[in-house]
């Protein structure tokens, strides 16, 4: 898992900063108005959208675009889309079992998709049920390191409910059940430890190891995925080495 979270992490850095920052930007607003849709408008109120406004922020979303969002999810302005999340099984090139998430207002659209992309680049979907045995739902915070030690993390958060928390090089990762993520975040807020994104997310409980070959494949069928405007989230059980990290680039 370390070599999956730290590619993870990469990838989340990278984001930010590339030619698909409009698609990420697409993903972090779709985040705040369904947030918004299910547990009301006032992240005050609604842990999960007050998550979801934070890392829109913290990923420089203009502030407009995101006030604009939790409105039409909040009912106060007109025009959301009736979103729904639709989770997809697969295999990636090696065994590697990926589960797609997605965001669509067209479920035929986000199938083909999600189906193209997989088929393309040597993957195959899988039957429900036939993948997501092997993940579990976790809370995730990531904390930039900027100062702060694995033992600040640890002694603020081991109360409320974190299972682990594991160096990802630049930041820290604090894993909980993710019914404790709430606590957990609320946690490293009061020891004045600032976080960089706050959310559920599935982490694989098996990996399989990659080397470079395998590692540019599973890679390259990620890309394609996150490609698509209806995939919000990609998960799979890869781990790759900090060796084969640097030799993929």
């Amino acid at each position: 898992m370390s070599g999956h979270s730290k590619w993870a992490t990469t990838k989340h850095k990278k984001a930010a900063i590339d030619a698909k920052r409009g698609k990420l930007f697409a993903r972090l607003i779709k985040n705040i108005e369904v947030a918004a849709r299910t547990g009301g408008g006032d992240p005050d109120g609604n842990p999960t959208l007050y998550d979801a406004i934070q890392k829109a922020r913290k990923n420089s979303v203009p502030l407009d675009n995101i006030e604009r969002a939790r409105k039409r999810g909040g009912g106060e302005e007109a025009g959301g889309a009736d979103w729904q999340t639709i989770m997809y099984e697969g295999y990636g090139p090696n065994g590697v079992a990926v589960l797609i998430e997605c965001l669509t207002d067209n479920r035929n659209r986000a199938a083909t998709e999600v189906r193209t992309a997989m088929t393309r680049n040597g993957g195959s979907m899988a039957d429900p049920g036939s993948v997501s045995y092997m993940f579990s739902r976790k809370g995730v915070v990531i904390v930039p390191k900027a100062g702060t030690t694995e033992d600040d993390v640890m002694m603020a958060v081991l109360e409320a409910g974190a299972e682990e928390v594991n160096d990802l090089g630049e930041a820290f990762e604090v894993v909980s059940e993710a019914g404790d993520l709430i606590p957990v975040r609320k946690a490293l807020q009061d020891a004045g430890i600032d976080y960089e994104s706050a959310e559920s997310s599935f982490l694989p409980s098996v990996s399989v190891a990659l080397e470079a070959e395998g590692a540019k494949k599973i890679f390259k069928l990620i890309d394609a995925l996150e490609d698509c405007d209806d995939v919000q989230n990609v998960f799979a059980n890869f781990d790759v080495s900090d060796e084969v990290m640097a030799e993929v680039g």
